[in-house]
């Protein structure tokens, strides 16, 4: 099994890739899906949440107030680090039983927004970053979003940097463009990349080397 961690800041566009990847025969976990799935009324996420942050974050239905949570722990380290302590072990959970329950030669793509902040990228063998200017989001979660400048510039410094996750990646689709553009992107990647990897992977073949050896530094974790 071929597994590809994806990532990129908000605005990005990853949600696009995440989307025609799949249409193009990947099996895709969505950890922003899961993080909602472990937390719906009466799963032990739920009443762990709200034991951290009591009942207020309840809606009248019984549900999450996402809105609520989000006013309480956004800006707030302290806090936001309960929440994550709750959630995040939660998804990571369902995410290795979705990954077990794969077909063996499946292309696995997981879509984990906060994958570089959460040091994840070593376990997979490609990191995808979907990337894109700042100025770029900027606009982009004004435009549809709905968000102010300072909204938008805040919810980016909450994530990780864009440098950070360039060096994370071993590779990276622009989507400075249009989204055809990147659907195209993601096209010629599952061509000429996943697709040969994954086959590859499925009979044990080493992929052809165009050079000799290359030294990299050990990886701290």
């Amino acid at each position: 099994m071929l597994k590809i961690g994806l990532t990129g800041g908000i605005a990005s566009g990853k949600s696009v890739v995440a989307s025609r990847l799949r249409e193009l025969g990947a099996v895709v976990v969505d950890a922003d899906a899961l993080a909602r799935e472990v937390v719906e009324p009466g799963t032990p996420g739920l009443a762990r949440v709200v034991q951290g942050f009591s009942s207020a974050i309840l809606a009248p239905d019984g549900t999450l107030d996402r809105a609520r949570l989000g006013a309480l722990v956004f800006g707030n380290p302290e806090r936001l680090a309960v929440l994550n302590g709750i959630v995040h072990p939660l998804v990571r959970e369902r995410a290795a039983a979705l990954t077990a329950a794969a077909p063996k030669g499946a292309v696995l793509v997981q879509d984990i927004p906060l994958l570089v902040e959460t040091g994840q990228g070593a376990g997979f063998h490609l990191v995808v970053v979907v990337d894109a200017p700042d100025d770029v989001r900027v606009r982009r979660m004004v435009e549809h979003r709905k968000m102010t400048v300072e909204e938008a510039r805040s919810r980016m410094a909450a994530q990780a940097t864009r440098e950070d996750r360039l060096a994370a990646a071993d590779v990276v689709l622009d989507n400075s463009g249009t989204k055809d553009e990147l659907r195209d992107a993601a096209d010629r990647l599952w061509r000429h990349r996943l697709e040969p990897f994954a086959e590859n992977l499925a009979k044990g073949r080493m992929a052809a080397r165009t050079g000799g050896p290359v030294l990299s530094p050990a990886h701290p974790g």
